[in-house]
């Protein structure tokens, strides 16, 4: 859940002409990488346009994903999927996609946190864990900028335990051992 000011209200950011962020809470001026970061704390807050109290809270949120896309090495959001996306405007299905994208981050937000659950009990042990684990670190990188509330907190689990080159290599010996096993069975 979003932390509120509070009066349990979302902070309000002020959006001026000259493009500069304010943010009432702090009274001090802001940029759109201290939003991302609000983001990521999961502090709820809205965007209003100073003169006018329109709410841009959708548009600067958007300009945060540009950016971020714009800068990372690695893009979150994959061609094809800018470009399904990019097709359901003006399509029937625009109305759904909303509460579609909605629903499919939280489903995945709760199969990550079963995951992390998992491994908590124990499942450690077990070879394939290893390489899952990897996978999920990688998944936590690139969900933090839609996930904000599993951004920046630690995993006790991996952060005692950094891969070397030997453990990369022993994780290639148990591949290839079980790999030949699959084989074996195969045939």
């Amino acid at each position: 859940m979003a932390k509120k000011q509070a009066d349990g209200e979302p902070v309000i950011i002020k959006k001026y002409a000259n493009r500069r962020l304010y943010n009432t809470g702090t009274s001090s001026y802001i940029t759109l990488d201290d939003l991302a970061v609000m983001v990521r704390q999961n502090v709820d807050f809205q965007v209003l346009d100073a003169k006018t109290n329109e709410d841009l809270t959708h548009s600067i949120l958007t300009q945060i994903i540009m950016e971020q896309e714009a800068s990372c090495a690695e893009q979150l959001l994959p061609i094809s999927f800018l470009r399904d996306l990019i097709a359901m405007y003006g399509n029937s299905m625009q109305a759904m996609m909303p509460t579609y994208l909605e629903a499919s981050m939280a489903q995945f937000r709760q199969n990550q946190d079963k995951l992390r659950e998992a491994w908590e009990k124990g499942l450690t042990e077990n070879p394939f864990a290893r390489l899952a684990e990897g996978n999920l670190a990688m998944m936590r990188a690139a969900a933090g900028a839609f996930m904000p509330q599993t951004a920046g907190k630690p995993d006790l689990h991996t952060a005692s335990k950094r891969p070397d080159a030997a453990d990369l290599a022993a994780l290639k010996e148990q591949m290839a051992a079980m790999q030949k096993r699959l084989d074996e069975l195969g045939q």
